[in-house]
């Protein structure tokens, strides 16, 4: 009986320590983000991507944008990180917004632009969206790398 009881105080204090991190996430994000960080989309490293990039942000935290393309169009985009929620965030958003897009244009997704689809970020996370088009940057200066040397 006495493991029973502990159990059960166990289970109360997780649901309530859950349910106080839920409290504290509202109060400090936007529900696009919470909600693009714990369901992210595009995840995963590609296999045989057209370009690639893997960037380390000052925070610490690493990028991977892989990319898929037809010409100059964006068709499939994936990403990987190993930071924090607002990162993870960042690049699925990133990703469901230039996939479909030519280079040249998700070239110009500016952080402020993913800032605003995600319906704000505090700024100690604004890095977060820098980390992100910084690596879709260089993905897409490495479509360019790529196609130089296929002709040497």
């Amino acid at each position: 009986m006495k493991r029973q009881a502990e159990g059960s105080d166990f289970a109360r204090m997780m649901a309530e320590l859950q349910k106080q991190i839920a409290e504290q996430e509202r109060a400090r994000y936007s529900v696009e983000l919470i909600a693009e960080a714990r369901n992210p989309r595009n995840v995963g490293r590609m296999d045989e991507a057209d370009a690639r990039a893997v960037v380390r942000g000052w925070c610490g935290d690493t990028m991977e944008f892989y990319l898929r393309l037809d010409g100059e169009q964006i068709t499939e985009i994936t990403f990987m990180t190993d930071g924090c929620g607002p990162t993870v965030a960042c690049g699925s958003r990133m990703t469901a917004m230039v996939q479909g897009m030519s280079l040249e244009e998700a070239g110009e997704v500016a952080a402020q632009d993913l800032i605003v689809a995600l319906d704000g970020l505090p700024e100690e996370n604004v890095h977060c969206a820098e980390l992100a088009v910084i690596t879709l940057r260089e993905a897409i200066a490495n479509c360019f790398k790529l196609d130089a040397t296929d002709d040497v």
